[in-house]
C-alpha cells in the first residue's frame, strides 16, 4: 500500500552528484547519519534525487527517523542519454547481487527477491541501476525461456519481488511456452496518464518496460543481465501500450554481431515477426482479441528504443520523486 506523505518535510543537503561516487568510508558513514537523523517516510523517500543539471546538490527530503541503514537504498541518480537526462539510481557502495527464493514454485506464496550481501532487499524494479553506460543496460529476468508461467515484478508489494500472475484465484500460464527470456528494464515507468501520439494516442501500462532478449541461452528468474537493446515493438493491449525492447545479453556469443534492427534480421532471420506474433497472438486461446501492433506494425530501429527508455525513465523518476500518483504501486 502506497504510505501517505506525512505533512513535516524536512531538507537535507549531501553534496553535488558529480563526487557522490568519491565518498570515503567516513563520508558514506556520515551520510547514514544524516539518514537516520532525519529519517523517511518510505524507501522511496529515502532515495537521493538530483534536479536540475550536472550541477545540482542532492536532495533527502523526509519525516521519519530511520533506526538503520535504509535496505536497498540507492541514493543518486546520474548519467546522460543523448541530449535528455537518464535518471539512474546508483548506490553509494556496488552490492552484488543474489536471487532469494521464499515459497514453493508456482504456488500463490511464490517469491523470488533481490538481495545484496548483507541479506538486505532490493526492488529490482527501484534499486537496480537502469544505465550502464555505452548504450548496454541493466534487465531483469522474469520469464525464462522455454517456459509458460507468466511470472511478473508485483508492482504493489514491498521490495516488488517476482510472483506468478494470477486471475480468478489461479495461477496464470502463456498457452504455449515463450521461445525468449523475458523480463523488464528497472527504473522504467510506463505512465498510464500519458497518451503517445505516435502509437495511436494510446496510454501507458503502468508496469516497466518490458524486455524480449533473444540470446541463446535459458536464464534465470531474478537474473540481471547487461543487454543492448536492438529494436521496439509498440503493442497495444486492450488499448494500453505495452513497450517490447528486443535486446540481447552482452555474454551471448552473437552479441557482437547485431547492434541494430537490421542486425536482428541477419543473424536472428524471422526473430523479430515471431516476437511480433507470439505476442500478438498468445491470448486468442482464451478467446481474447488478437493484441495490436503501432508504428505501422513494424520494430521500430535502436534510436527509438533508446528514445523509449529515456522517456519512460523520466517518467520514473516522476513516480519515485512523487511527482505524479503513485496510487497502490509500491516505492519501496
Amino acid at each position: 500500500m502506497h504510505a501517505p506523505k506525512s505533512s513535516r518535510r524536512q531538507t537535507v543537503l549531501l553534496r553535488p552528484h558529480n563526487s557522490v561516487h568519491s565518498l570515503s568510508e567516513p563520508e558514506y558513514c556520515c551520510v547514514w547519519s544524516k539518514l537516520s537523523e532525519f529519517g523517511a517516510t518510505d524507501m522511496a523517500a529515502a532515495r537521493v534525487i538530483a534536479v536540475g543539471n550536472t550541477t545540482s546538490s542532492l536532495l533527502l527530503k523526509g519525516s521519519r527517523r530511520l533506526s538503520q541503514k535504509p535496505h536497498g537504498v540507492s541514493p543518486c541518480f546520474n548519467r546522460l542519454l543523448s541530449k535528455k537526462r537518464l535518471f539512474n539510481c546508483s548506490a553509494l557502495y556496488k552490492p552484488q547481487v543474489q536471487i532469494k527464493e521464499e515459497g514453493q514454485f508456482e504456488t500463490f506464496d511464490y517469491r523470488v527477491y533481490l538481495v545484496d550481501n548483507s541479506g538486505r532487499k532490493l526492488s529490482p524494479w527501484h534499486d537496480i541501476p537502469l544505465h550502464l553506460g555505452d548504450g548496454v543496460f541493466n534487465c531483469i529476468v522474469e520469464i525464462p525461456k522455454n517456459s509458460n508461467a507468466k511470472m511478473e515484478v508485483a508492482t504493489d508489494e514491498p521490495f516488488t519481488p517476482i510472483k506468478q500472475d494470477t486471475k480468478k484465484g489461479k495461477l496464470r500460464y502463456y498457452p504455449y511456452n515463450i521461445n525468449w527470456n523475458y523480463g523488464l528494464l528497472p527504473q522504467t515507468w510506463e505512465d498510464p496518464t500519458l497518451a503517445n501520439i505516435e502509437v495511436e494516442g494510446a496510454f501507458g501500462d503502468n508496469d516497466p518496460v518490458d524486455v524480449v532478449e533473444i540470446g541463446e541461452g535459458r536464464r534465470k528468474i531474478g537474473q540481471v543481465l547487461k543487454v543492448k537493446p536492438l529494436a521496439a515493438l509498440a503493442m497495444i493491449d486492450e488499448g494500453e501500450l505495452d513497450w517490447k525492447i528486443v535486446a540481447i545479453s552482452l555474454d551471448d556469443p552473437r552479441a557482437s554481431l547485431v547492434n541494430d534492427v537490421h542486425d536482428v534480421e541477419k543473424h536472428f532471420p524471422g526473430t523479430l515477426t515471431a516476437i511480433r506474433d507470439w505476442f500478438r497472438d498468445y491470448k486468442i486461446p482464451d478467446g481474447k482479441p488478437a493484441n495490436k501492433f503501432g508504428l505501422d506494425n513494424k520494430a521500430a530501429n535502436k534510436d527509438y528504443a533508446l528514445k523509449v527508455i529515456t522517456e519512460t525513465n523520466e517518467s520514473w523518476a516522476k513516480l519515485v520523486k512523487r511527482s505524479v500518483p503513485a496510487g497502490e504501486l509500491s516505492l519501496v
